[in-house]
C-alpha cells in the first residue's frame, strides 16, 4: 500500500503504527493529511471548532467555503444528516466511494459550525480508501477533510504534492501512494426532503457519472441558477497552478509546457491512449509537473466532453479562470 520510502520526515508509510499516530494527533485537535481514492485530504475532527480552524489556517481557505465530512459508515452518517429514501438509495449504490451527498444537517449533530459555513446543509462522504477508512474506524470520529493543499491551488494526488503545497504547516502525511481516481468526488445535493416536488442537483462533477444518479433516481438534475456555494469546488477560480493556463491547445508555444491528450503529444500527457479514466488519474500530477517546469506558461490539449471528460474539463476551466 505505501509508496517508495519517503524523503520528507513528515511523510510516513500508511502502516498500523502511523494510523495510530494519526488518530492520536486528530484526537488532540490537530490536522493530518490522509489519502483517499480521490485526492489527499487535510483531516481534522469535525466536531471541534479548534480543529476545524486549524484546517482553515493551514489551507488559507475562505470561511464561506464549506467542508466535506467523511464518515466510516451509514450509522455515523445518519447521526449527522437527514436521509430520505432517495439519499439511502444513493448511499447504498455508491458508498463507500467518490460521491458526496449534500443533505440537511440533523438536529443535535456534533459538527462545528465552521464546517457548514453557516448553512443548514452538510456535505457527507463515506470514502473507500483503506487508509482513510482505517483512520475513521480506529478514531471513531467524523473527519472534515478538504483537499490537502493551499486553498485554490492544484489538488494533491501524491504525498509529496501535500508536502510541497502546505510547507511547514503540517506534521504528518500518511503515504497511501497515488490516488486512483485522481479527481475530487462528485457532489450531489438532494432537495425538498420529505416534500413534493423533490429533485436533485449536481454541484460538482467527478468520478461518479451523473447519468448513473439520474438512472437510479429516475429524474434528471435540476438546473443550477445563481446558486450559493454550499460545497467545495464551486468557486469560479479553483484548482489553479501558479502559471497562466491555456486550454484546447493542439500545440505549445516556446514558453509553454504542453500537456497532451490522445493524438496531441507534448512535454507530458494525460493519456496517450485517449483514456479518460487515465487522464483523470493523471490530471493533477501533470499540472504539478507543469507548474514546476522551467516554462512560464502551461497549455493543455483538448479533452472530449462526456462522462469523466466533463469532470476533467470542469477542473481545467476553473484552473484557467
Amino acid at each position: 500500500m505505501p509508496a517508495s520510502k519517503p524523503c520528507d520526515p513528515r511523510i510516513a508509510p500508511a502502516d498500523d503504527a502511523s494510523v495510530a499516530r494519526a488518530v492520536s494527533i486528530l484526537r488532540a485537535g490537530q490536522v493530518v493529511a490522509l489519502p483517499t481514492e480521490t485526492v489527499y485530504g487535510l483531516a481534522a475532527d469535525a466536531s471541534r471548532a479548534d480543529a476545524v480552524a486549524a484546517i482553515y489556517r493551514t489551507k488559507g481557505r475562505p470561511d464561506f467555503n464549506p467542508l466535506i465530512v467523511h464518515v466510516p459508515d451509514m450509522a455515523a452518517a445518519r447521526e449527522i444528516a437527514i436521509f430520505d429514501a432517495r439519499a439511502e438509495k444513493i448511499a447504498a449504490a455508491f458508498w463507500p466511494g467518490p460521491l458526496t451527498l449534500v443533505l440537511p444537517l440533523a438536529d443535535g449533530a456534533k459538527i462545528a459550525p465552521a464546517v457548514t459555513a453557516g448553512l443548514p446543509t452538510i456535505a457527507l462522504r463515506c470514502p473507500a480508501h483503506p487508509v482513510m477508512r482505517a483512520v475513521l474506524q480506529t478514531g471513531g470520529m467524523a473527519l472534515a477533510a478538504p483537499s490537502a493543499n493551499r486553498s485554490g491551488a492544484i489538488s494533491p494526488t501524491e504525498a509529496q504534492h501535500v508536502a510541497a503545497s502546505l510547507g511547514g504547516g503540517l506534521g504528518l502525511i500518511l503515504d497511501g501512494g497515488p490516488c486512483t481516481a485522481g479527481l475530487e468526488s462528485t457532489i450531489v445535493a438532494l432537495r425538498n426532503l420529505g416534500h413534493a416536488p423533490a429533485g436533485w442537483q449536481l454541484l460538482r462533477p467527478g468520478p461518479v457519472d451523473p447519468a448513473a444518479i439520474e438512472a437510479l433516481l429516475g429524474e434528471p438534475p435540476l438546473p443550477l441558477v445563481d446558486h450559493a456555494i454550499e460545497a467545495p469546488g464551486q468557486l469560479a477560480s479553483h484548482y489553479a497552478p501558479g502559471k497562466p493556463l491555456r486550454l484546447n491547445a493542439t500545440s505549445g508555444a516556446d514558453d509553454e509546457w504542453l500537456i497532451g491528450f490522445g493524438a496531441v503529444r507534448g512535454d507530458d500527457t494525460l493519456s496517450a491512449a485517449g483514456d479518460l479514466a487515465e487522464a483523470a488519474a493523471n490530471l493533477y500530477a501533470a499540472l504539478h509537473r507543469a507548474d514546476a517546469s522551467e516554462k512560464a506558461r502551461i497549455a493543455v490539449a483538448p479533452v472530449p466532453d462526456g462522462g469523466m471528460g466533463d469532470a476533467i474539463n470542469d477542473r481545467l476551466k476553473r484552473a484557467a479562470a
